[in-house]
């Protein structure tokens, strides 16, 4: 969560003998490859250092293979690394201030493809085919990638969607913009049924009188058509109402009203989705892509505060929604929190067709209190793939990552974590994994201070998932894998 027309563009380009290109001056990245644990090399940030890794506590079974820091321009305290969405041989790593294509290839040895200097939070991101899209979500000058910003209250203030054209991994081209009201928090990938189109959800919250782009109520989401032939002819086409009655009105300071959605997951296969918006969980049916239509509905007015995400198991019969508590700055997993807040909600799906329902089961959180200077809360996860089981591997911030399982929705357990420990033991400074996520063998962390991280997981309970591999992930996009 954490927030603050077409153009030129300006593209670091790295490679083993390291050049550049459209005139952003930096140093060659150096091969990544792997670092002992206690000593893995800081990044410079602006004039100071982000502290080194003091500490890293972890369980036998998962281990870090590689740390690969942010590189200039991307190495300073608030260029945040944010989501990451797959392809291949490589990973799409957005940051606050663009975003970074990486080859893994070798997972152990992670490699800087290239560089896209584009800022505009938080710049979330996915991939389809030679398509690239970035989510907009903090007023801009314009749409262009030399944009400046400026406050929402100006009426030509930009915020939205940015296409890319990414044929060319080391020179991305930015191709098109489309603007959404109260700009793009977040977006999810829908494929059309056609296969000629995808739409994306676009996510967005928090309207204000005095914004001209973002007036309340701001109840509804933005569908962005894209049609993959002519990117550059894509548009708004539909701007659904999900909370006619204005969705749970909050309670101030405490608990989040529900202007908007955060986040958005879909199941295409199974013509569903599930939202997390603010104050309310939801279910959606999409099996008509313009026109989503909600049909069910949970609130957790006693532990959650901000419903921040959502994940299908593989069946498509349960969903984990997650409480962002503290907006994902605050130490929350700290022993005065408690188990149940800044946690993870297990629903069991019941019911079939309009009448299925969301039923509560249980929460799961980590077991381990983290300290009063570690941003940590539960955050961006995604399933690992074993076939019969329901496993998922989960970002925490500074609690680090979290492999769990949710297979018995009453009783989730823990069955691996590694974590770094704080970036600074007397004061609060924001860091740690913001999306960890299953690829092809691997889990690839994008920390919002350290760069990207690879880790390995060796557990008898998920062997058969180094089997599965899939030539495209978009987290937010499920897509499902063969049970046995």
């Amino acid at each position: 969560m954490i927030s603050i027309r077409t153009s030129r563009i300006r593209i670091v380009s790295l490679a083993a003998a390291g050049l550049l290109v459209a005139g952003v001056a930096t140093a060659p990245a150096s091969s990544a490859q792997e670092i002992p644990r206690a000593q893995t090399a800081p990044a410079t940030v602006d004039s100071a250092v982000v502290p080194g890794v003091d500490e890293i506590s972890s369980s036998p079974n998962l281990r870090q293979v590689a740390n690969l820091p942010k590189q200039a321009p991307f190495d300073t305290s608030t260029a945040f690394g944010t989501d990451i969405a797959f392809q291949g041989r490589y990973a799409f790593v957005g940051n606050y201030d663009g975003f970074v294509i990486y080859d893994v290839s070798r997972p152990s040895a992670p490699a800087i493809v290239s560089q896209v200097l584009c800022p505009g939070s938080q710049n979330d991101v996915s991939v389809h085919g030679d398509l690239l899209f970035l989510s907009t979500d903090s007023s801009r000058s314009d749409d262009s990638c030399s944009s400046v910003a400026q406050p929402a209250t100006e009426a030509g203030s930009w915020e939205g969607i940015k296409i890319f054209d990414i044929r060319d991994k080391r020179n991305p081209r930015y191709v098109k913009s489309v603007e959404t009201a109260c700009g793009s928090h977040t977006h999810t990938l829908v494929p059309g049924k056609d296969r000629r189109t995808v739409y994306l959800y676009v996510s967005s919250y928090s309207p204000r009188a005095e914004f001209p782009d973002c007036q309340p109520p701001h109840d509804s989401i933005s569908i962005v058509k894209v049609p993959l032939q002519s990117p550059t002819g894509a548009a708004v086409v539909a701007t659904p109402n999900l909370f006619p009655d204005g969705g749970y009105p909050g309670i101030p300071g405490e608990k989040s009203a529900t202007t908007g959605c955060h986040d958005i997951t879909a199941y295409p296969a199974k013509d569903i989705a599930a939202g997390a918006c603010m104050g309310d969980g939801i279910l959606l049916d999409i099996a008509d892509r313009e026109a989503p239509r909600v049909i069910e509905r949970v609130r957790d007015t006693e532990n959650f505060a901000f419903w921040h995400s959502a994940t299908f198991n593989n069946s498509g019969t349960k969903v984990v929604f997650t409480d962002e508590l503290g907006g994902g700055g605050a130490a929350t997993c700290n022993e005065a929190t408690g188990p149940n807040r800044g946690a993870d909600a297990i629903y069991d799906i019941t019911g079939r067709g309009d009448n299925r329902r969301l039923a509560f089961r249980s929460y799961y959180k980590i077991p381990r209190a983290n300290a009063d200077t570690e941003n940590c809360v539960a955050h961006n996860g995604s399933l690992v793939p074993v076939p019969g089981r329901d496993i998922m591997v989960q970002a925490w911030y500074q609690g680090g990552i979290s492999v769990w399982d949710f297979t018995n929705s009453r009783q989730p357990k823990e069955i691996a974590y590694w974590e770094r420990g704080p970036l600074n033991a007397e004061q609060l400074r924001t860091g740690g994994s913001w999306s960890a996520y299953w690829y092809n063998g691997h889990i690839y962390s994008s920390d919002i201070q350290k760069g990207l991280d690879v880790l390995e997981l060796r557990d008898p309970r998920t062997w058969v998932a180094q089997l599965i591999r899939v030539p495209e992930l978009n987290v937010q996009t499920q897509t499902g894998y063969v049970s046995w």
